[in-house]
């Protein structure tokens, strides 16, 4: 067997360099682990170290259709070996379906954008209808495994939205499941993404959305169209670094924040991002948890510490534990 490591699961490369940096200042060895193809031997023991998936939700629009399938089967394997695994099966399955995050959040407590879960295409119209109570009111789409903006669209009538489900141009979502969500206005025109490590806080970023859009990813490597103000949704893009910026004001003692914190630790998520909205009618809405969350350069450089690197020293930390002898050998 080979010195224990890091492993890290995922299917993005261009994702991977700002981690691989804060990995080696930190002194932790690591390695990829690309599920966009490859095997795996079921009667062998996987390698001494530590794993991290971050696996990612919106990997089949980047031609890894299968990659979601292939991490069910390799953290599988990892844990029924006995291995530690950060952001195992059961936070994949969350990072995979809105739905699941909406109904842990909603039984934690949290103000969550009401929501219906709509099976196929057939029945969306009369879905629309019974939402909305038949009235032309603002409402929004989204897929149920989202980022990028997947399906994403506010509609203002009925009428609309039936047009859009009629056309070519219809949305049709991976698993099946589109999303019908009440359209929420920001008090102000920014959300907030509230970043932990290892279950403690790192930091809050304050994303700018008066463009017209959340551009929630922060990573360099992430580039969609703009989407509409507003709307609650978890739009990857960062066009411009200055969208992103620290909010200072929210720090480790905010009750939102704790209210968070013992959330991931009930869940045993141990590294994410989570989003809220301020809303001008006073609501706080919690809306999306992020369980491979991405990191902004402009936010990194005036950080009070760095995501990455808090990473490395997490994730360090639980191989020390784990193979003190085996490292020190």
């Amino acid at each position: 067997m080979s010195t224990p490591r890091v492993y890290v699961i995922h299917e993005n490369p261009e994702w991977f360099p700002p981690l691989a940096a804060a990995f080696e200042a930190e002194g932790v060895p690591v390695e990829e682990i690309l599920l966009t193809e490859g095997q795996i031997d079921l009667g062998a023991d996987p390698e001494p170290g530590v794993y991290w998936s971050r696996m990612s939700a919106s990997s089949h629009t980047r031609g890894h259709e299968h990659s979601k399938e292939y991490t069910r089967a390799v953290l599988g394997w990892l844990e029924r070996a006995g291995r530690p695994v950060v952001g195992g099966s059961h936070v994949l399955e969350l990072e995979v379906s809105k739905v699941a995050q909406h109904g842990l959040l909603r039984n934690a407590g949290f103000d969550v954008p009401r929501t219906t879960a709509v099976f196929g295409r057939t029945t969306l119209k009369q879905a629309a209808h019974d939402f909305t109570g038949g009235q032309d009111v603002p409402f929004i789409t989204k897929h149920n495994q989202g980022g990028k903006g997947l399906g994403v669209r506010r509609f203002d009538s009925l009428a609309e939205f039936d047009a859009y489900v009629d056309s070519p141009e219809f949305e049709e979502p991976v698993d099946g499941i589109t999303l019908l969500q009440e359209y929420l206005t920001a008090r102000e025109p920014f959300i907030t993404r509230v970043e932990f490590v290892g279950g403690e806080f790192v930091y809050a970023v304050r994303v700018d959305t008066s463009a017209g859009s959340f551009e929630l990813c922060p990573a360099d490597a992430c580039e969609v169209p703009q989407v509409i103000a507003g709307a609650v949704c978890d739009v990857p893009g960062a066009e411009e670094p200055s969208a992103f910026s620290v909010r200072t004001e929210v720090t480790a003692e905010h009750p939102l924040v704790q209210q968070l914190r013992t959330f991931l630790a009930d869940q045993r998520i141990q590294i994410a991002g989570v989003e809220f909205m301020e809303t001008t009618d006073g609501r706080t809405v919690v809306y999306d948890i992020n369980t491979n969350t991405n990191y902004n350069p402009a936010v990194e450089e005036t950080a009070p510490a760095s995501g990455p690197r808090s990473i490395a020293r997490y994730l360090g930390g639980l191989l020390e534990t784990q193979y003190a002898a085996q490292l020190t050998a």
